[in-house]
């Protein structure tokens, strides 16, 4: 081989798997972010997200921003990695496996989130340890006359919307049963020629109903669930509801009925945040990413011996672009 040539092969794999020389810290490398085993690893790290937030919609890979693995003893991989997800319509409380689900489009005001994650990887089975996100809506640089805006989730004139057109969902239903507001998912105004539209997405939970009118909610476990869409002018009042079976998903039977949660979508805020509050303990392993910097970190079963690794700074080969990945949805 000439050595030109084998200058450049040595720098590719110096680049992809550069390793850290200091006795002091557990090898490290930098494997590329499209590589199979970390799409692998930020799968496992976005499924187990969308395991631990319970309000609001799930979301979906979007990137893998950067990647570092880290040889633990006994064989064990550490992967910490910055992923960027974005939120899709389904509703955390939506059997619609997550593949299948629609990404919240750019004109919709879709919703980022970069996170911080933690996967153990042992005789090859990934577990994940740790995750914490930051949760924003994609950023515009100037108004957009017609284009739709969030609305804060405790929004009057939208919540009369909510109630209005769930009392309409009710009366014109050929459902024997009534249903109740669970949660408001998101809303938004739009202007429209019929002036400010409003538009509103929410969830509904079955309830039993005695002769007098009065309705109480079944327990969460038995009660059937709906997803509804629906939206309001001066003139103009639509609902439109999905409603699935009882056990389609898995649920939280803690949870009751509420326009919004204060750990996720409180007074104010416009969307629900993907905020987990627990076990917010410090860690040096997730403290990579500044988008995520200042969110409670959601943690599991973490090693003794991982609390106390520093991640370093791994220098590149010139001209080795490993991260960030690609692009699977839009850019934002």
């Amino acid at each position: 081989m000439r050595p030109v040539a084998a200058a450049v092969v040595l720098g590719l794999l110096a680049g992809a798997w550069a390793q850290v020389p200091p006795t002091n810290f557990p090898p490290v490398s930098r494997p590329f972010c499209d590589s199979a085993d970390v799409e692998e690893a930020a799968f496992v790290g976005q499924d187990y997200i969308n395991a631990q937030h319970t309000y609001g919609y799930k979301y979906i890979l979007n990137r893998i921003e950067d990647v570092k693995v880290t040889q633990l003893s006994g064989g064990e991989e550490l992967y910490s990695m910055e992923l960027d997800l974005l939120e899709t319509k389904c509703h955390v409380l939506d059997p619609t496996p997550l593949a299948n689900c629609t990404v919240r489009p750019k004109h919709e005001v879709a919703i980022e989130a970069d996170c911080d994650v933690l996967v153990k990887k042992m005789a090859g089975v990934l577990s994940p340890l740790a995750f914490k996100c930051k949760s924003k809506p994609d950023s515009r640089e100037e108004f957009c006359v017609g284009c739709m805006e969030l609305l804060p989730l405790n929004d009057t004139d939208a919540l009369q919307v909510v109630h209005s057109s769930l009392a309409l969902y009710n009366n014109k239903s050929t459902d024997n049963s009534t249903f109740e507001l669970l949660e408001v998912g998101r809303m938004s105004s739009q202007i429209v020629s019929l002036g400010a539209k409003i538009m509103v997405e929410y969830v509904i939970l079955e309830t039993t109903c005695n002769a007098s009118g009065s309705c109480i909610p079944l327990n969460f476990t038995l009660a059937r669930r709906g997803f509804c869409t629906g939206s309001g002018t001066p003139v103009e009042l639509y609902v439109d509801c999905d409603i699935v079976e009882a056990g389609a998903a898995p649920m939280d039977t803690s949870r009751k009925a509420a326009t919004s949660h204060p750990s996720s979508g409180g007074p104010g805020h416009k969307h629900h945040r993907l905020i987990r509050l627990h076990d917010p303990s410090a860690s040096g392993l997730l403290s990579e990413s500044q988008e995520s910097a200042e969110v409670p970190i959601v943690k599991r079963q973490v090693p003794p011996d991982v609390e106390a690794i520093v991640m370093p700074e791994i220098p590149l080969a010139p001209g080795i672009q490993l991260c960030p990945g690609k692009i699977r949805h839009f850019s934002t």
